[in-house]
């Protein structure tokens, strides 16, 4: 048992004596307070330790009355709160109290500079986003042409925003509206530079691309720089490479062009594209269309390329878009009583014109074919959301932090109220202390910004520099976030602290409402946008495993692919002959190149089917090692395989309605009678990515469809020996054709590009909301602790373990969380099934991922919490319940 204390002598409030330090001159200082002592040891024999302490308050204050404003503020309407010597001190008591907390100002700075970081660059991408193609001198008046195809019963069946070489000059001869017209087609071709011989990426345009398009050159003169038939514009990077300089009038480069290159003279180099534009091009070709394609009327239902039209600034869109549908029905008739006749095609096709600026963002009709940087506007609404979580959870930190702090601040808000100081101005005084934080925080989030854009860019596929930042609408965005935040931030703490009752702060009867209702909502907030971000990115984890470890249903490892089109079979046997001469080849099987597809009529003529085309040779299937469900695979035993067999997948047999696919028809009868058997069914695979569901593939060996690539296998751990070897020999036999490779396991995981983007943003929003609401609760937990200081030392002096304290202290926030899985778990259900749905193949959500993201939070918030209560259970008992 420890030995009883004696007790103390009895000393006056401290802060009382701190304040008579502050208000009183030197001179006078030991004089009032030897009269104040005085007076407090004689009310201390006779009414007591306590009571002498509240008078000794009392007189302090009354003596120092006549120093402050003796009326109320109310009765001084006409003095400014901004005086320049009020504002000096509003800063000078700010910065001091900031200093004296360091630990509390550096969580708030660290929280809002996150937050302030976040949505800069989410303003900066967003900004980008809607910027894109709108620095064209022509806009609004530039569009596309586009079209939508309805059925028979009038369903919508497709929306294209491709034409063919028709739709631009006809539609543009027969209306007046229509200024200009281009057409914009993207192809491959070979360039020579030197020796070397490397496939080129060009576009083919009409001589007024750059009277639309506000593209300007470098050198050249942008009206006749596309006239002549073998001229070319080069962007400035193109001429840097090909000839060391931007002067490059009237120097040639060479293209491939029939089998032979050709020479052709540049007449204009044009300024690299600016970041938002969707046209971006290295070479520029002008359009040259056979007279024989100008005759040929089906070319009004070809759609490859894209089409624009400059109208006048007074045309009525809808007018024109009527104009252009009259003009079709009429100049295609006969094509449509042909295709009808030929392929039994009956839809309606209506022509409608797409505002140029809204191609970036369009889910309809997107940015492709030649166009660049197509984007989905969901990427812009989950980064923003994103970073909103983020800000209001660190506005939401500054709101609890501050409020849990006021109780260490009551005093100084009564002494301010007791001597003249009005509520306007303590609330101008936490304002002002908030804004100081948001102006640091803003400061620092311009370094972390600084710091991360090049790792944003990664992730986003952007390329923002730093100087987009001082656009003057993101600066007048960023200075709006700021005083938002600042004012978001500080608004409700400047309300509380500046509404306390100052005789309660004063005689030690204040304290704080146990209910606390806005800050507890505060903390449910906070950790249902946290479940509701972990819930999401244990999703899109899942998801993107399922999509990199499902089987596919073939093999894809160890596979080389290499493009050589065209590629007749003569030259294919002559490589494969030549390849198989290695001993880490295992084998080697051609393919066309590119998606193809068509369409031909079974059960005698009764259905039409739209399937995937593939022109392969007998070794695809075994390469890949794709099974025969049915039947056989094609054999070189059987030489008519080539010119009247055909295999199917099991999707083209479901989609015919077959029971017995062996010996069944695909009939091509277009022009001439051509007719196949199919001889087996293949097994379904994913030949497209897994967003997509398998559909009808057939396969042919027809000996007029030329390959376009062809696969190696090589044998496992021999890739440097396997390459060089196949280089070395593609060379040999084809030295004018451009050579590249790629492994096509390392091409299918490409396509999920997206989604593994999409998973490291998720998992860094959730890692930084959790982050930040951890401080928030723990700003929490230590008002909990500050408010019940004295309850804790008195369970301790009573016998009660930290054990059971800290449990007394956890469960109340650990209810809170429990409560946040309410209204996180049905809004995470309802995300993660919306983005489920545009996968055919996808996870179902398990109850595990609600389970798990629950025991994760709770776990945080208890090691968070557990910390501060802890702390507080540990506490010497003695300092609490020594004084009031």
């Amino acid at each position: 048992m420890k030995p009883i204390q004696p007790n103390r002598p009895a000393e006056p409030p401290r802060w009382a004596n701190r304040l008579l330090e502050w208000f009183c001159a030197p001179h006078l200082l030991e004089e009032v307070q030897g009269d104040l002592h005085e007076r407090f040891e004689r009310n201390t024999r006779q009414a007591g330790q306590r009571q002498a302490r509240r008078q000794y308050v009392r007189e302090v204050i009354s003596f120092l009355r006549p120093f402050a404003i003796k009326r109320k503020p109310s009765q001084y309407p006409s003095t400014p709160l901004f005086r320049p010597a009020m504002l000096e001190n509003y800063f000078k008591i700010a910065f001091r109290n900031l200093s004296r907390n360091k630990a509390y100002s550096g969580i708030n700075i660290i929280g809002l500079s996150i937050g302030l970081a976040a949505a800069m660059l989410i303003m900066l991408y967003t900004k980008d986003e809607v910027s894109y193609d709108r620095f064209h001198t022509n806009n609004p008046n530039i569009y596309r042409i586009v079209s939508k195809e309805y059925g028979t019963g009038g369903s919508l069946e497709g929306k294209n925003p491709y034409t063919g070489h028709f739709q631009g000059p006809k539609f543009s001869a027969g209306i007046p509206e229509i200024q200009r017209f281009v057409r914009y087609q993207a192809n491959r071709v070979d360039m020579k530079q030197g020796t070397d011989i490397q496939s080129q990426e060009v576009f083919f345009t009409d001589p007024d691309f750059f009277q639309i398009f506000s593209l300007p050159l470098l050198n050249g003169n942008p009206k006749t720089a596309l006239r002549e038939p073998k001229s070319v514009v080069i962007s400035e990077e193109t001429a840097e490479k090909q000839f060391g300089t931007t002067n490059a009038l009237g120097k040639v480069i060479f293209l491939k062009e029939k089998g032979q290159f050709e020479p052709y003279t540049v007449t204009g180099v044009a300024h690299k594209s600016p970041q938002n534009s969707s046209i971006k091009f290295d070479v520029l070709l002008p359009l040259i269309i056979p007279k024989e394609e100008l005759a040929n009327n089906s070319n009004w239902f070809s759609f490859f390329q894209n089409t624009f039209v400059l109208l006048t600034p007074q045309a009525n869109v809808r007018s024109v878009e009527a104009k252009m549908n009259r003009i079709y029905q009429a100049d295609a008739k006969e094509g449509m009583k042909e295709m009808a006749d030929k392929y039994g095609f009956k839809n309606r096709t209506d022509y409608s014109l797409q505002p140029f600026t809204d191609m970036h963002l369009s889910k309809d009709f997107p940015a492709s074919n030649g166009l660049v940087d197509e984007s989905n506007p969901m990427f812009s609404y989950i980064l923003t959301g994103i970073a909103l979580f983020i800000l209001v959870i660190a506005c939401i930190n500054f709101v609890n932090l501050t409020v849990a702090r006021s109780l260490k601040r009551a005093k100084e808000i009564g002494v301010r109220k007791v001597v003249g100081g009005g509520r306007s101005q303590l609330t101008i005084q936490f304002l002002g202390e908030s804004f100081i934080l948001c102006f640091i925080a803003f400061i620092a989030a311009i370094l972390i910004v600084y710091v991360v854009l090049p790792t944003f860019n990664q992730l986003s596929n952007k390329s923002l520099a730093l100087s987009y930042l001082f656009d003057a609408q993101l600066v007048i965005g960023y200075l709006i976030l700021f005083v938002v935040t600042g004012l978001l931030a500080g608004f409700y703490p400047a309300m509380v602290l500046s509404g306390y009752n100052p005789v309660q702060t004063l005689y030690s009867r204040f304290n704080l409402s146990s209910k606390n209702y806005l800050q507890k909502s505060l903390v449910v907030l906070q950790f249902s946008l946290a479940s509701f971000l972990i819930v999401i990115t244990l999703t899109i984890y899942s998801q993107f495993n399922y999509l990199t470890t499902k089987s596919l249903g073939y093999d894809d490892k160890n596979l080389v692919m290499i493009n050589k089109s065209p590629m007749k079979r003569s030259d294919f046997r002559h490589l494969k002959d030549e390849l198989m001469k290695s001993p880490s080849i295992a084998d080697v099987s051609p393919k066309n190149g590119g998606f193809w597809a068509t369409i031909a009529k079974v059960n005698n003529g009764e259905k039409q089917l739209n399937f995937a085309y593939e022109t392969v040779d007998e070794t695809y299937l075994p390469l890949f090692k794709i099974p025969i469900l049915k039947g056989r695979n094609f054999s070189a035993s059987f030489p008519s395989d080539s010119t009247n067999s055909v295999l199917v997948n099991e999707s083209f047999v479901k989609d015919a309605g077959w029971k017995n696919p062996i010996g069944q028809i695909v009939d091509f009868s277009y022009d001439a009678p051509e007719k196949y058997t199919v001889i087996g069914v293949v097994k379904d695979y994913h030949f497209a990515p897994l967003n997509q569901a398998i559909k009808s593939q057939l396969f042919t060996m027809k000996p007029k469809n030329d390959y376009g690539r062809f696969f190696v296998k090589i044998k496992p751990n021999t890739e440097t020996e396997s390459l060089q070897y196949i280089e070395k020999t593609f060379k040999r036999l084809f030295p004018i054709s451009p050579y590249a490779y790629s492994f096509l396991d390392q091409d299918n995981l490409k396509k999920y590009e997206s989604e593994a983007k999409w998973k490291q943003i998720m998992l860094f929003g959730a890692i930084l909301t959790i982050f930040i609401s951890c401080i928030g609760l723990f700003g929490l937990a230590t008002l909990s602790a500050e408010r019940r200081n004295k309850e804790i030392g008195i369970r301790k002096v009573l016998g009660a373990s930290v054990s059971s304290i800290v449990q007394l202290l956890s469960s109340d926030f650990l209810k809170l969380v429990g409560v946040s899985f309410l209204f996180a778990f049905p809004a995470a259900y309802y995300a993660t099934d919306q983005w489920l749905q545009g996968y055919a193949y996808r996870i179902d959500v398990s109850v595990w991922m609600f389970v798990g993201t629950a025991i994760l939070a709770i776990l945080i918030a208890f090691f968070t919490v557990s910390f501060q209560s802890i702390r507080a259970a540990l506490a010497n008992p003695v300092k609490s319940l020594k004084s009031e």
